[in-house]
């Protein structure tokens, strides 16, 4: 696999895998103070924030591919 990599035969890792890596990580934390409680909520929310807004770009990216198939049929 590393191999593949390396020699650019497979694709990188995707946004959304990189998000679930990292929102795994901060459920695998144990917070020793209330203080690092109140972080690792924060840094879920953030998270969660950060998931929606790449929702809504890939959205917007399929409609813009979209949109650019048709202008290149119409063109043709």
């Amino acid at each position: 696999m590393t191999r593949e990599f390396l020699l650019g035969e497979s694709k990188p890792p995707s946004l959304a895998s990189y998000i679930q890596s990292i929102s795994e990580v901060l459920q695998s934390i144990k917070p020793r103070s209330r203080t690092d409680e109140r972080r690792i909520e924060v840094a879920k929310a953030n998270l969660k924030e950060v998931r929606r807004h790449s929702k809504r770009l890939q959205e917007r990216v399929n409609v813009l591919e979209e949109q650019m198939k048709v202008l290149e049929e119409n063109k043709e």
